[in-house]
């Protein structure tokens, strides 16, 4: 047999099982002593019936005319049962007295007082007058069976309603026992990635709390780690800011003034690589907020509007004018997603179609009412084994367009941390080329 897996069920199978076996281990201990004494019962009857009927018996016959030697049969008042039959006997095993009902081939030859067996038949015999008159009692067996039966009967189904109402009364315990588990376990299967915070051990058994508390010390940990990490990304990033700012400014009026060709044409290559740098620490600061932020709202916000302002502030720029068709949905598309995260994502996506996208075609975003944002561009198929790990941070594929790596992962990130799905395709669905990213919001 195969165990459960459920703790609860192990529990209530087990102890279930052992109550069963006990209530059948005691109804068959029961059963036999009862039997035992039945037994004893049956035999009192019996003797103290020979006992009472010995003497009336002796009496009869002494006061018999003696010419009247044939044996002689008691009369019944009515039919009835008739459980007990007997015969008297004269000291040649001569029949004096039977029952009316007495069969005479029960009843062995009369060889001492006492109880004896037959296979049909518990007789007991007696005798008086020096043994010359004895009597002999007959009671079949089959009756002794028949009581018995009835009351193992009678113990039996008192059982069986006993046992199935004492199996739920167990399951029922045990599910009330282990409440405390599973909210415990509730408390850790409803948190989002980002929860680290600890989880009430209160009303958990003795035996279970250092598991509680375990857990809470490596969150704890955990927290801590975290917290170092995100902050020392956020601060590099926003630290390096100021002087990438003031390089940046200083390398733009180096090739202004400067009127050596040679020095104007290395002053760009700086300028190209500070606004990397720049665009590489702003990236930065959005992964260290994706994953260390909140990234669910208390009200729901309507993201078709923060998706329409992104859309504008992107193709209002030099070069993305026309390059992106957007398609929003007629009724409000409702989330309790951060906006400010949803922005993020949404640019970082469009941001990655627009570098890496064909020139000829534009970009699409659409957005369906129940909350599937879906940014698809043309280009190149991407193969399967560069597909599965372009959302890892830094991971740029075959692409030549210039870029940090970060977009895709940034946009994870907050689809983890917010419950919801990112899903990469390439090719476009319903096409032969092209990249699609689909983000599946959670409510």
């Amino acid at each position: 047999m195969i165990a459960p897996r459920s703790l609860q069920w192990r529990l209530s199978l087990w102890l279930g099982l052992g109550l069963t076996l006990l209530w059948v281990a005691t109804a068959a201990v029961t059963t036999q002593k009862l039997r035992h004494e039945m037994d004893e019962v049956f035999d009192s009857a019996l003797e103290e019936t020979g006992q009472r009927l010995l003497p009336l018996a002796v009496r009869d016959i002494v006061g018999r005319d003696s010419d009247d030697d044939a044996s002689q049969s008691v009369a019944t008042m009515r039919e009835h049962n008739e459980y007990f039959t007997y015969v008297v006997r004269d000291a040649e095993d001569r029949v004096l007295l039977r029952s009316h009902k007495a069969d005479l081939s029960v009843f062995p030859p009369f060889t001492a007082m006492g109880f004896a067996n037959t296979p049909t038949h518990r007789i007991y015999s007696d005798a008086a007058l020096q043994g010359t008159i004895t009597i002999s009692i007959a009671e079949p067996l089959a009756r002794r069976q028949m009581v018995a039966r009835e009351i193992l009967v009678g113990l039996a189904l008192p059982l069986g309603l006993l046992i199935p109402i004492s199996l739920i009364g167990v399951w029922a315990v045990v599910r009330l026992s282990m409440a405390p588990l599973r909210r415990f376990r509730s408390d850790i299967e409803v948190r989002g990635a980002g929860d680290l915070t600890p989880i009430s051990a209160e009303g958990l058994p003795s035996e279970i709390q250092p598991n509680a508390r375990a857990v809470n010390r490596l969150l704890e940990r955990l927290s801590r780690t975290l917290e170092a990490e995100r902050s020392f990304t956020a601060n590099s990033a926003h630290e390096l800011r100021t002087p990438v700012a003031a390089a940046l400014a200083q390398t733009q009026r180096l090739v202004i003034e400067t009127s050596d060709e040679a020095a104007r044409a290395r002053g760009r290559e700086i300028e190209a690589a500070l606004r990397r740098l720049s665009r590489l620490s702003e990236k930065l600061m959005q992964l260290a907020r994706a994953e260390g932020a909140r990234l669910r709202a208390a009200e729901p916000t309507d993201l078709a509007a923060i998706l329409h302002m992104v859309v504008n502030e992107m193709t209002a720029s030099a070069g993305n004018a026309g390059r992106v068709e957007l398609v929003l949905p007629e009724a409000p598309a409702l989330s309790h997603i951060d906006p400010d995260a949803f922005a993020i994502l949404a640019r970082n996506l469009i941001e990655n179609a627009l570098k890496h996208g064909s020139q000829q075609e534009p970009v699409r975003v659409t957005l369906s009412a129940d909350g599937v944002l879906c940014v698809a561009n043309a280009g190149a198929a991407i193969a399967p084994d560069v597909l599965a790990r372009l959302s890892e941070p830094f991971e740029r594929g075959r692409a030549q367009a210039d870029g940090a790596g970060l977009g895709l992962a940034i946009a994870r990130t907050i689809a983890a941390g917010s419950g919801g799905r990112i899903e990469l395709l390439s090719p476009r669905e319903g096409r032969q080329d092209g990249f699609e990213a689909r983000f599946f919001i959670d409510g």
